[in-house]
């Protein structure tokens, strides 16, 4: 895997879109996550997961799709959060304090 991607893999049930990122959440690939996340809130889905196991990197743009869907959500009465963030994002999160905010225990 280059520094410059990431691999996002969806399984879809009747409401709920699961979706497992894996690679780097940088200015290169944020924009793909934010279009899969808001095509699954717009198709209908009422419960989105981000699955973030295998994300090594997590920069200040991937934040804000994260925080923009988020926001999407809130606002559609659905459900967003991230699912078995890795070490290197659980760090991050905490550190803008939104961890609390974004990750199911």
């Amino acid at each position: 895997m280059n520094n410059e991607t990431l691999e996002i893999a969806e399984d879809r049930s009747e409401k709920t879109s699961i979706f497992t990122a894996k690679g780097r959440v940088d200015a290169e690939t944020a924009d793909a996550l934010l279009y899969k996340l808001e095509n699954a809130l717009n198709d209908g889905q009422t419960t989105v997961i981000l699955n973030m196991l295998q994300v090594e990197y997590l920069s200040s743009i991937g934040i804000r799709v994260i925080l923009k869907i988020y926001k999407q959500a809130k606002e559609k009465g659905c459900t967003f959060n991230i699912d078995r963030p890795s070490r290197v994002v659980k760090n991050v999160l905490g550190m803008v304090a939104l961890k609390e905010m974004l990750v199911k225990d």
